[in-house]
């Protein structure tokens, strides 16, 4: 089953944690990476099946967005993302996430 990558990059601490609770419980989806960007922008990607990413991103934009104060900066999805990408990215299942997936 092709796997995707979903990524919400908010302003802010509040909508990024409203988004990433969102998307965990809102599609069949593994969180792997959540990180501070730059300028108080906080970054969060989950992976999974590419129609539960998809399902999961845009109930995470709207969780952040109706967040108090929620300003979603980008996000984006990568179905099928190619080995290159996995490699150099931190986006990968790691021993931390494993028993959490999906």
């Amino acid at each position: 089953m092709p796997q995707a990558v979903g990524v919400i990059q908010t302003l802010g601490f509040p909508p990024v944690l409203a988004a990433a609770d969102a998307m965990v419980k809102g599609g069949r989806v593994t969180l792997v990476y959540f990180d501070l960007a730059e300028r108080s922008e906080f970054v969060v990607a989950i992976r999974g099946p590419v129609s539960e990413v998809t399902l999961a991103v845009a109930v995470g934009i709207k969780a952040a967005e109706s967040c108090y104060g929620g300003n979603v900066v980008s996000h984006y999805i990568v179905p099928n993302p190619p080995e290159n990408v996995l490699a150099v990215l931190p986006i990968a299942y790691n021993a931390k996430v494993e028993r959490f997936r999906t």
